[in-house]
Formats: C-alpha cells, structure tokens, sequence
C-alpha cells in the first residue's frame, strides 16, 4: 500500500483548533473518556492550570489531508514531572548526574488526570502510525529528550509498539456494576488494554441495589463496609447529590473549598483553579456530579465524580472536607458513587490512580499502560531494561492482589 502523505500543523492555542472536527476524531475512538474533549483541553489551558508558566506549554499536532483533520494529539512541553501519576523522576535524576538535560520534555496526556483512555485521535490505523511517526520527528527536531504516552488506550499501544516505543504498566483500581468471580486463570495477566478487572464476569447485569452488592462480597469486607457506613451515619452526616446544570455556583464555590483545603493540608497549592471548574460547569455541566456531606443543615464535605452518560462509567476525581469524620472519606468516595451507579446503571467506576485500599470497596485490579521514546540511545537502552525489570514486578504484583479478591468464590 502507497504510503498516505500527510499535511503536519503543530498549534500552540486551542482556539486554533475546530472543536467539531476534534469531536469528530474523538467519536471514532474505543474509549472517548470527557477528559479528551476539546472543552476539557481548553478549559486546562486557558485558565493557566495546564500552561507555560505552570511548566505545562500545550501543543497540538495534527495530521491533515486537505482540509481534513486526519489525526490529533494533546502534546505538552514539560518543564518538570508533577501532575502525570506515572513516574520519571529517577529518569530525570539519572540524566542530571550524568549532565545532561531530560526537560523540557514531550507529555501526551491530560493534565492531572489519570485516567485511562484515546491519546492519539485518528481517522485509522494508518493515520494513528502516522501520528505517532510525526510525534517522534517533532521531538527530534525539537531536540527534546524524551517523549512520554500516558494511560493508553489498546489502539495506541499497538501503535507506539509497532514505532519501537517502550510499554510501561502500572496498577489502577476499577469497579465494574456485575458479579466478578475469580477462576481457575485468575492468576494470569489482564489482555493488553484491558478495562475489566482480574477474573470473569458473569451474567451481566448490574446489581438490583447496594446490599445485593454487599451481599458479592466476603463475610468480613461486607461487615466492615457496613460498620464504616454506620460510623458516617451515626455521626449525624446525611448526602444529598445534585447533577449537571444542577450543581449550582454555590455548590460549586464550596466544592472548591473542600478541594482547596485537601492539597494546602498537604503543604501544596491545588494544581487547578475555581476558574477551571466554572469553564467545565459552562460548557460540559452534562458531565459531573457533586456529592455533599451535611451535618446539622450545614456542608462538611464533598466529592466531585465525572460521569459519561453515553458509556455509563463514572470517574472519581476529587474531594475534599473542612470537618473530620471518621469513615467519612470511604463514604462520599465509595459508597455513595457506587450506590448511585448502581441505581443509574452505570457499568464502571475508576478510582484513579494507586490505592491498594480500593480493593476492599470491590474496585478490582487493571493494569494501565504507557509508551515512551528517550533520543539518548545509551539511555534509551538503561531505561528499556528498568522497564522489563518492572515489568515482571507489576506481574507478580497483579498476581498477588488476585489472591486477595474481595467478591465471594465462584462454587465449584
């Protein structure tokens, strides 16, 4: 087959880029998560949250035939490796010691965001290759060390595969809304790009409500969901949720509130702003979702969900409270997310990055994927072998939290 000749345009505003045809590349993917619409993208940058002078220079390299957008990405220009949640700082150490620079380098992500999902939009396989070739040129003729896929779908592994890139693997922890038993393979590896967790799926439907969920689960993580539960409860903390256009500026005020107050107790400003989140309810209100913990009549509490009411799968993203309860955290991030899912037939919830906890709550084990180029051969080499090193260790990792599924044994 003739090779295809494509047009490259590299843009540094999204206001440059067609919201319909990005939309339009988007649609054609196999997991679209609303972290990738172009309101998101440009929500991060125009409100200085996922710009210059936050270390975060947006670019966007499209592909072109005719007036045709063929293929696209969100690359960005990294002055330093916060706010990725896959890590290369030892990478970054290693190529100081040895006195060489390793930024600015090349991210193609969504900032701050850890959520699996289509990196590089396409009209084909043979558009994404392209997209993936024209990536690595742009880095090269940027002189730039390294660049950097991160959360990966199935369709931009094989192709930053079959370009020579690294694979890198990490753990997240998932929820899906029907009953998971484990079998005999159960200590075997998820496919490659697999969104459902360790073990088989059966039947197929979600759950009727939260105790027939409950009642999956083993004796002691059952009984101890119900105590935290009664914990929150018996403290007099009661949760009301709004949706959408429901959400109100005050809710929203006070959400921002909850999450401030989350990162300055860490001893960090939050990574995004109160204008961030009024351009997200502006312009895709459809999909978010606030829950609020109220004691005496008056919020304590919060925890933002986003929601994709196309596919059914709901994210935890952020929370935050200005009155500890005890248990409270597991509530407004587990408990009631799930409880609502399960009334609205949502068919997975993603708990974000890491969080080994998770597992107790029924968020089950996926392994995630990211690709990377280093220009440095010598480098490139040291970092192929790490990476096979880890690799075997995220395995017997997976297979490790495989023993320790939390959902009932299949009978035999």
């Amino acid at each position: 087959m003739a090779e295809i000749d494509y047009v490259t345009r590299v843009l540094s505003d999204w206001g440059a880029v067609d919201p319909a045809q990005w939309a339009e590349l988007l649609a054609l993917e196999d997991d679209p998560s609303p972290f990738m619409r172009h309101d998101y993208l440009r929500a991060m940058s125009e409100s200085g949250c996922a710009a210059p002078d936050t270390g975060w220079a947006p670019r966007i390299l499209t592909l072109w035939r005719g007036k045709r957008l063929a293929a696209a990405c969100a690359v960005y220009l990294k002055s330093h490796s916060y706010g990725e949640y896959v890590f290369d700082w030892a990478w970054a150490n290693a190529y100081a010691q040895h006195g060489l620079p390793y930024y600015p380098k090349a991210l193609v992500a969504v900032p701050f965001t850890p959520v699996p999902g289509a990196r590089l939009l396409a009209r084909d396989d043979a558009a994404r290759a392209a997209l993936v070739d024209a990536l690595v040129n742009w880095c090269e003729d940027q002189r730039l060390s390294s660049l950097h896929l991160l959360f990966v779908q199935e369709r931009d592994v094989a192709a930053c595969a079959e370009a020579g890139l690294m694979l890198r693997h990490t753990v997240q922890f998932h929820w899906e809304n029907k009953t998971p038993t484990l079998g005999a393979d159960a200590s075997s590896l998820p496919p490659e790009g697999a969104r459902a967790a360790l073990g088989r799926p059966g039947g197929g439907a979600g759950w009727p409500d939260f105790d027939a969920f409950l009642a999956s689960l083993q004796q002691e993580k059952r009984k101890k969901i119900r105590q935290e539960r009664r914990k929150v409860a018996e403290a007099g903390v009661v949760f009301r949720h709004a949706e959408g256009r429901a959400i109100t500026p005050a809710d929203w005020d006070f959400f921002y509130r909850c999450y401030e107050r989350t990162y300055l107790e860490h001893g960090n400003p939050p990574y995004l702003s109160r204008d961030f989140f009024a351009r997200l309810a502006d312009t895709m209100p459809e999909h978010w979702l606030l829950f609020i913990a109220e004691h005496d009549g008056k919020p304590i509490a919060s925890s933002l969900i986003a929601i994709d009411p196309e596919r059914r799968v709901a994210y935890g993203r952020y929370w935050g409270a200005l009155q500890r309860v005890d248990c409270l955290h597991f509530e407004a991030c587990y408990y009631q997310p799930l409880q609502w899912c399960i009334a609205h037939g949502y068919q997975r919830f993603e708990g974000g990055a890491q969080g080994e906890h998770k597992m107790a709550r029924a968020l089950l084990p996926v392994k995630t994927t990211s690709a990377h180029w280093l220009a440095h051969p010598a480098f490139a080499e040291a970092v192929d072998r790490f990476l096979e090193r880890e690799g075997e260790g995220v395995a017997q990792y997976l297979e490790h939290l495989a023993a320790r599924n939390p959902l009932k044994a299949e009978p035999s």
